[in-house]
């Protein structure tokens, strides 16, 4: 029987990664092993929890304060161990993170055959965002399987000259989003009445946004809340104190921002669900809040996703105070611009884009 190892380390790659590992599972035809690299820890338990999935191995690589160099080289160490042992007939890895990276080098120094979900995203600048750009970049040179999630992915793999096969699937994590929000999960967070407020859900914690820009975005919403005083802001802090300090120490005392620890997957989904719009640098939100019929301004410079742009989901504002307030202002204040976006037609897929791959992945074994 054909062995299909999946390989993960952080919360977003759980995410996304569920309902494929799910599916892998549920089929008898391959046997599918799950491997955490452990680049996250606790948060990767609560999605692994959530979807009611267990890992087969934890390589337990976090360290605190960990370097990419640091996760790079435990991952690739513990990954070959684990090749070794296990000979794999192919790896899954998603996106860009430097576990995805590692897993995937290690793989092609085995010569084992790389299947890559959401392949092809791009923003043209090699240190925005940083290393992610530069990850999924390399990891398309080695993949044999590139499931890209849109029309705009597969042509920008085309666009590099990749070898090996190329799919459109849709993106994952619509398919991780549809599946909780069906059961319309709460969040509750201590003192905050979400029928009394508009509440912005935001979230903010890319490296590129580490100082300076990170100091502009807390500004910022200081200034929208003191514009608009029926809204709240809901701010889940990442757990790197880089992040988390200075907006403790901007944001801390407003009897209006509700900082709380990560939420975890299902409190996320109700959290959007019941927000008014999101300001966020996340990746995954650009694609997961249009589904839910969420407004997206993207606190970054780049985007990777210039589809939810394109759709009119997103607009990117970037880290400009100015700018940031001035864009959720038009949102807050103008209701047509509200519902444009809103109403807009998420361009990230349908749900099952994990049966797709799965497919794919059976042709590919059945033409080896």
């Amino acid at each position: 029987m054909k062995r299909v190892c999946i390989i993960l380390g952080t919360r977003p790659e759980a995410i996304k990664l569920a309902p494929v590992i799910q599916i892998f599972q549920a089929y008898k035809g391959l046997e599918t092993q799950v491997i955490l690299t452990g680049q996250h820890r606790e948060m990767v338990e609560q999605v692994m929890g959530l979807f009611n999935l267990k890992a087969d191995r934890d390589l337990e690589i976090m360290q605190p304060k960990q370097s990419l160099n640091d996760i790079t080289c435990r991952s690739l160490r513990g990954l070959q161990e684990l090749f070794e042992e296990n000979e794999p007939n192919l790896v899954l890895v998603q996106g860009d993170t430097t576990t995805a990276f590692a897993a995937a080098l290690a793989a092609f120094y085995k010569k084992i055959p790389i299947g890559h979900v959401e392949a092809g995203l791009r923003t043209d600048n090699i240190f925005n965002p940083y290393p992610e750009e530069a990850n999924r970049r390399l990891i398309s040179q080695i993949a044999q399987l590139h499931f890209a999630p849109t029309p705009l992915a597969e042509e920008n793999l085309h666009s590099s000259g990749v070898l090996g096969e190329v799919h459109m699937t849709g993106n994952t994590v619509i398919d991780a989003l549809l599946n909780v929000a069906k059961s319309e999960p709460a969040c509750n967070v201590p003192s905050l009445e979400w029928e009394k407020y508009r509440v912005i859900l935001a979230t903010v914690h890319r490296r590129e946004n580490w100082g300076e820009p990170l100091e502009s975005i807390a500004q910022s919403f200081l200034q929208i809340l003191d514009k608009f005083q029926d809204t709240a802001l809901l701010l889940p802090l990442h757990r790197n104190p880089t992040v988390r300090e200075p907006l403790q120490a901007m944001l801390g005392n407003h009897p209006r921002i509700f900082l709380t620890e990560p939420l975890d997957y299902g409190q996320l989904v109700g959290a959007i669900m019941r927000s008014h719009l999101l300001l966020t640098d996340s990746g995954g939100l650009q694609e997961e809040a249009p589904s839910l019929g969420k407004p997206v301004l993207v606190l970054r410079e780049t985007t990777e996703r210039p589809e939810a742009v394109s759709a009119g989901t997103a607009k990117l504002v970037g880290t400009d105070t100015q700018t940031i307030v001035a864009s959720a202002a038009q949102l807050l204040s103008n209701p047509a611009a509200y519902d444009t976006m809103a109403n807009a037609i998420n361009p990230f897929g349908d749900g099952r884009a994990s049966e797709r791959i799965l497919q794919i992945v059976r042709g590919f074994f059945a033409e080896d």
